[in-house]
């Protein structure tokens, strides 16, 4: 690990562009990240650009208050990918997950660092800095920047990393909480970061399309014949009748496992062009790998799935099939 933070800080020493992204629908630990090293490299005077192949969800536009996330258009941003020194990639491992931004990082020359805690990396990266049992990316660069940099930690930064864990976690209560995080969370608390402003604005300010959302997706909730498999769907016509958007679905999964017996959450929400599925499990159950089978990936007890040009009709009983003969070993 000591010998990968080296590396890394020898390439910010001596490199001057850099270009950070993360993956499809940021959430917090992405954005937050992102903005965290985006801080740090402004601080040394580097040219930095956070490009992403979506927009900032409105509920953590407030991490952004340099203005510095950009959406990507490849007329703008090609040029700048492909002559940038350093293609940094944080929360996510598969090149994949940038979706159309996916073939000009493939293609660019920079050297290209990944900053990640998800398992099964797909090593397209120089140097990567993957730890699975960290509780989240915003950890991590905690441990690289403040822990074996030195640099200081402002009060900007320290929101963007307490935004990252807090989220990455579930409000500190997974199982990758460590005591070693609360004692960053009480460094990140020190240096001026307002807990209750943090979770106010992204737990508590929701659209009222978002509120409308989830009391339909909740009102049809159902359960497996197992009963212990709970989901909901989502799908676009549900989503114009209350004119919402796929950014608003954004940790609806968990309450499936709030139901007494329920061992495994599902969010089958369809796509424009596809669909996507979230997972949830309690235990030992190992949804990452059963995402796998699909194409998909992600930690033991949250994973997801998402395809392209797929009807979710044609996979979802296959799904909750694979997910019974799981609950049933």
């Amino acid at each position: 690990m000591i010998k990968q933070f080296q590396l890394l800080k020898n390439l910010i020493d001596t490199n001057q562009n850099f270009v950070i992204t993360t993956h499809v629908n940021p959430d917090a630990d992405a954005i937050g990240s992102a903005l965290a090293i985006a801080e740090f490299l402004i601080a040394k005077r580097k040219n930095i650009k956070i490009i992403n192949h979506d927009n900032t969800p409105y509920y953590l536009s407030f991490l952004d208050n340099r203005n510095l996330i950009e959406k990507y258009e490849p007329e703008q941003h090609n040029k700048i990918i492909l002559t940038t020194d350093v293609l940094i990639v944080v929360d996510l491992n598969n090149y994949q997950r940038t979706v159309s931004m996916s073939n000009i990082l493939q293609k660019t020359t920079a050297i290209k660092v990944c900053i990640d805690h998800h398992e099964y990396p797909e090593h397209f990266a120089n140097h990567e800095l993957i730890y699975p049992a960290f509780s989240s990316t915003g950890e991590i660069i905690y441990k690289i920047f403040i822990d074996h940099f030195n640099e200081e930690l402002s009060k900007s930064i320290a929101e963007k990393i307490y935004a990252a864990i807090m989220t990455d976690t579930g409000s500190f209560r997974f199982d990758r909480t460590t005591p070693e995080t609360h004692l960053i969370v009480a460094a990140l608390l020190k240096a001026g970061a307002n807990p209750q402003y943090i979770y106010e604005q992204i737990y508590e300010q929701n659209n009222f399309s978002k509120t409308k959302l989830l009391g339909v997706a909740l009102s049809n909730i159902e359960l497996t014949q197992s009963k212990k498999i709970a989901y909901m769907t989502i799908t676009q016509a549900l989503l114009n009748r209350v004119g919402s958007d796929e950014t608003e679905v954004d940790g609806f999964v968990n309450l499936c496992l709030t139901i007494r017996g329920v061992r495994i959450g599902v969010l089958f929400f369809e796509l424009k062009d596809g669909f996507k599925i979230s997972l949830r499990s309690r235990g030992k159950i190992a949804v990452n790998k059963i995402a796998a089978e699909f194409g998909g990936g992600g930690h033991m007890n949250a994973a997801g799935i998402r395809l392209y040009g797929k009807n979710l009709d044609d996979y979802k009983n296959l799904v909750l099939q694979r997910l019974e003969s799981e609950i049933n070993k």
